[in-house]
């Protein structure tokens, strides 16, 4: 891997200027903008049409049947099956914390505001196929839908030419998602903007999924809400001598063998164990199946930087804002509080981040390209919406209409004026 020993700001400079570089789709735009207007305009057809042409496949029905659902979670292997219920009953127990609910305040005599929690009605869910199956995904989108009520769950996920990988349906069945529909790409999220013949329209679309996908959901975003704008995957890690670099390796591996554009990086104290670090990532990119992936995502997209303390390790890791941030140094949580920016924490040598991807609970779908100073994961919050009340009495009105009125003739707005007036 790169190893970078510049000063702090030179640095800091270097990871603002990557961060644009991740959010900057420009090249796509044009190219997703007539996929989506197509879908919108031809339905089924285009979906059809752009299948055909992006994956392959010839497809006259769009949904799975429930028959085949079925199978699939009858005859999932017993281990993967109870590694998916471990993985449901811990993301359950955790986005359960989440629930919100309103609230009436009636502590001004005459005055009663609140506040109404309600569950979006449907959502849809993207599912990434492409060079792998995220059954994992399906579970840590629909169990916070589920939680906040939503009754529709519609998910969409490229078709193969196999069909749909068994696990991903029988994930798809234990969380409780309600059609699932063989669509991929930018046409997908315009199926569900949108509504097509066959794909009823959403309220809002989740999860991760490539540029198009991305590019495709800041797009419809406004015609529908969106969870975020998703980009590569990332891994930064915060790491001195008293970690094994044997691990840190591995754990930069973990996210680099996504995507060629996923973002392996390190940030250390100790130059000797950036070498080494450096060292076996080569060492075991050799064996890793996603290889070519992996090494096109380390060479290109790695680094390990080298700093002079531990403050400064948090202050560029706090401007890189990573999806998955692990903190290998000794006392881990002591560092808590330093930590600004970031997606997911992982807090020790024993929490690599494939803990998170799977099992520990908290979300996984979560914020990329810096954009973690600003969004946040995935979670129950996501899937409802707030509607607020307001009731006065009369005399309660009488109190405050002077000053109502002085602030809408300010405004020049004399209608919202005499509105008030009319009641006396």
């Amino acid at each position: 891997m790169q190893i970078l020993k510049q000063p702090l700001d030179e640095l800091l400079n270097q990871v603002a200027k990557r961060n644009r570089q991740q959010a900057n789709r420009s090249d796509v735009e044009a190219s997703v903008a007539g996929i989506l207007a197509d879908v919108r305009q031809d339905g089924d057809a285009a979906l059809r049409k752009y299948e055909k042409q992006f994956d392959q496949v010839d497809l006259t029905d769009f949904k799975v049947p429930q028959s085949v659902i079925d199978d699939a979670y009858d005859n999932c292997d017993s281990k993967l099956l109870a590694a998916l219920k471990l993985a449901q009953r811990n993301i359950t127990a955790y986005h359960k914390k989440e629930i919100t609910y309103g609230f009436v305040d009636a502590e001004q005599k005459g005055v009663v505001r609140g506040q109404k929690v309600l569950p979006l009605a449907a959502v849809g869910l993207y599912v990434p196929g492409g060079t792998a199956a995220y059954p994992s995904t399906i579970l840590m989108s629909a169990i916070p839908a589920k939680l906040a009520g939503v009754k529709q769950i519609v998910m969409v996920t490229p078709p193969q030419p196999e069909g749909i990988n068994p696990a991903v349906l029988a994930a798809a069945k234990l969380a409780g998602v309600s059609a699932i529909y063989q669509v991929g790409g930018a046409q997908a999220i315009g199926a569900l903007a949108y509504g097509t013949q066959s794909i009823p329209k959403v309220d809002k679309i989740m999860g991760p999924g490539n540029v198009f996908v991305a590019t495709a959901k800041k797009q419809v975003f406004g015609q529908v809400s969106i969870d975020m704008i998703a980009g590569p995957s990332e891994i930064g890690i915060i790491a001195d001598e008293t970690a094994k670099a044997q691990q840190v390796a591995a754990d930069l591996l973990s996210q680099a063998e996504h995507d060629k554009l996923a973002r392996p990086m390190l940030v250390t104290t100790s130059a000797t164990f950036a070498e080494a670090v450096s060292q076996a990532v080569d060492e075991q990119l050799i064996t890793l199946p996603r290889r070519e992936i992996a090494t096109a995502s380390v060479n290109d997209q790695g680094f390990i930087a080298v700093v002079a303390n531990t403050d400064d390790a948090f202050t560029l890791m706090n401007t890189v804002a990573p999806e998955h941030l692990e903190v290998q140094l000794a006392n881990p949580m002591t560092y808590l509080n330093q930590i600004k920016n970031a997606g997911s924490v992982f807090l020790g040598t024993t929490a690599s981040e494939p803990l998170g991807d799977y099992v520990a609970g908290p979300n996984h779908i979560l914020p990329t390209s810096g954009t973690a100073r600003f969004f946040s994961p995935l979670g129950v919050y996501d899937f409802v919406k707030r509607t607020q009340f307001i009731q006065y009495t009369p005399e309660a009105l009488a109190k405050e209409a002077d000053s109502i009125t002085t602030l809408a003739r300010v405004e020049g707005l004399e209608g919202h004026a005499r509105a008030i007036e009319s009641r006396f």
